[in-house]
């Protein structure tokens, strides 16, 4: 298969993930599933959290266990959209790679103390709503990432080269 077939492929597949509105809509689909590494704790998670008609919410809790406020303990619902973007993520740039999660949800006090330390931390940060995550994933370069992700044009997208991490969000479009 030629290379202009499959991003129009890959571009028809992601048609009905995003955005969640008109997934909600959508026939059903094949499954979708993640797999994650968190580098604070060293657990490891691979679940399908959506079996193509609707999510599962013991699999959505454990997502949300899993990238719980590694600091605190706290856990908070993750925007299921989140969960979206990077299962679209995976699909565009052709990974069945691992996400390496940096930083999940954080807990208010979490985020103040790391604010508290660098000015690249939002004081309404996204990750104290369960809407971002900052992310590696395993065999795509993270610039590579940032590309896919600002082709969605779905919620915010940093590259932090220094740190070798791509922040998503839920939120609306930007980039840095």
């Amino acid at each position: 298969m030629n290379k202009t077939r499959r991003v129009i492929l890959k571009g028809a597949l992601l048609a009905p993930l995003l955005p969640l509105s008109r997934l909600a809509g959508a026939t059903p689909t094949s499954e979708r599933k993640l797999s994650f590494y968190h580098t604070h704790t060293g657990e490891k998670l691979s679940v399908v959290y959506h079996d193509g008609r609707d999510y599962l919410p013991e699999s959505l809790a454990d997502i949300d266990r899993h990238l719980r406020d590694f600091r605190t303990g706290d856990i908070e619902t993750i925007d299921p959209l989140l969960l979206d973007q990077l299962f679209a993520l995976r699909r565009m740039t052709d990974s069945n790679g691992v996400y390496q999660v940096i930083s999940g949800y954080r807990s208010p006090a979490t985020n103040a103390k790391l604010r508290s330390r660098s000015s690249g931390v939002a004081k309404k940060s996204l990750h104290m709503q369960g809407r971002a995550v900052d992310v590696r994933l395993t065999g795509v370069e993270c610039r590579n990432l940032r590309k896919a992700a600002v082709a969605l044009k779905n919620g915010g997208v940093g590259l932090y080269p220094k740190s070798d991490f791509v922040h998503l969000d839920t939120g609306r479009f930007r980039t840095w």
